[in-house]
């Protein structure tokens, strides 16, 4: 029913279950390319970890006995968003809306679980007709994926790498065409431009290619939306909750799936009542995860405690890169005319150098290689110690000085003996 660069889709029966199901089957003359074996057992597992009701259902995935890998998920009759404004042109307000609200849900649970999509377009939307429902949108294709390092399995290739793009260059996101580690909030800008084309039949930016469409991502602000068609008219309101949530700056745009949600449902049939049942309740820590790459390394971390010894007391120990507390990005440093220095060339009671923002080289995709970047070398520069009064002998001191007086003076009677009895 389907096929692609990466395999094919069939349709299947399940006898024992009385059902049809969807198979998807990598290619065997890829079995051997590593990046795209991990590609697609990292798309069954992501997809399995799953259970909202607009995510796709995966119901196994294994390996054929010629070394094809394959994908067992729900049947779904219907067409994808892109078929369906082809077909029937751009889609009333009131019926876009509540598609992408309910795609929002099912968004809002895969970021809570650490899995950012990546690759959102309208072929990766398919309003399934099954049960007789109209337009009960489905997310599918999760292949391009990125999961957090727990999702991982020994032995999976870690696909994304710094400065590398993948994903489809009319829908993705600014820092995903820069090749920056991304965040759920780069899934809500592709959301926006689904929308967008979903409203008007159009997409924010006049490009040819796909290098254009990249380009204005990351430099051209979008055409807004009540501009976008001329002659046509949107609720007041709607196009600016397109143009936050388009915004460049993922700090700039809402913060999660649920909140770009609660944004629309003003403008759903009814205020968008009863689409509260599809989004878990705690997204606190998908705000957390949100945060960006430079807001996190901002954050002080604390100091670990050093034990106290009688030398650490008598002697303020120099903070060291190799006990400084690790970040993100590896050993805590402090940058100097664009080369790295050890936390301790800093001079006391100075006040802390200013980071310079890392190279886009050293920063750490969340399942990228970690940072090639050595620490820098050691200070050469000599502990100083403080001038204070001499400190009174320690008790073990004391029993040392004691025990070699009483050696001295056994010595001292023995010798004495001995010249006695020479005599």
């Amino acid at each position: 029913i389907g096929s692609g660069g990466m395999g094919s889709v069939y349709k299947a029966a399940q006898p024992a279950m009385n059902r049809m199901v969807a198979v998807k089957i990598l290619h065997p003359k890829l079995a051997n390319r590593k990046d795209l074996v991990s590609r697609f057992r990292r798309e069954a597992r992501a997809m399995s970890h799953l259970t909202h009701p607009h995510t796709v259902k995966v119901l196994l995935y294994g390996e054929l006995e010629d070394g094809s890998l394959y994908i067992v998920m729900e049947y779904l009759e219907g067409k994808n968003l892109n078929q369906s404004v082809r077909k029937d042109g751009p889609m009333a307000t009131e019926r876009a809306v509540p598609i992408m609200i309910q795609v929002c849900g099912a968004l809002q649970e895969a970021h809570s679980q650490g899995i950012v999509h990546r690759d959102l377009k309208p072929e990766n939307i398919f309003l399934s007709t099954n049960g007789g429902l109209r337009d009960f949108p489905k997310v599918l294709d999760f292949g391009l994926a990125k999961v957090t390092e727990r999702e991982l399995r020994p032995g999976s290739v870690m696909l994304t790498q710094e400065g590398m793009v993948f994903g489809t260059p009319e829908f993705m996101s600014p820092e995903q065409a820069q090749g920056k580690t991304l965040d759920a909030r780069s899934d809500i800008y592709s959301l926006a431009v689904i929308l967008y084309e979903m409203l008007t039949g159009k997409l924010p930016f006049d490009a040819r290619t796909p290098m254009e469409y990249i380009q204005h991502h990351i430099t051209k602000p979008p055409l807004h939306l009540d501009q976008r068609v001329p002659g046509k008219n949107f609720p007041p309101g709607l196009g600016d909750v397109l143009a936050k949530a388009l915004e460049k700056r993922p700090e700039d745009r809402y913060a999660t799936a649920a909140s770009f949600a609660d944004a629309l449902k003003p403008f759903a049939p009814g205020g968008g009542k009863g689409f509260s049942a599809i989004f878990p309740k705690d997204t606190d820590g998908i705000e957390q995860a949100s945060r960006t790459h430079e807001q996190v390394k901002a954050i002080p971390t604390p100091k670990p405690q050093q034990p106290k010894t009688p030398d650490a007391e008598r002697t303020p120990a120099a903070p060291s890169a190799r006990n400084a507390p690790a970040t993100q990005d590896g050993p805590r440093s402090v940058r100097s005319n664009g080369a790295e220095q050890p936390a301790s060339s800093a001079k006391p009671g100075a006040p802390p150098p200013v980071r310079a923002p890392m190279s886009s080289a050293s920063r750490l995709v969340g399942e990228g290689a970690p940072s090639q970047r050595a620490p820098g070398p050691p200070s050469s520069k000599p502990i100083s110690k403080p001038n204070s009064a001499p400190q009174p002998a320690s008790p073990s001191g004391l029993m040392l000085a004691g025990v070699a007086v009483g050696f001295l003076l056994v010595g001292v009677l023995l010798a004495v003996v001995v010249l006695k009895l020479l005599r």
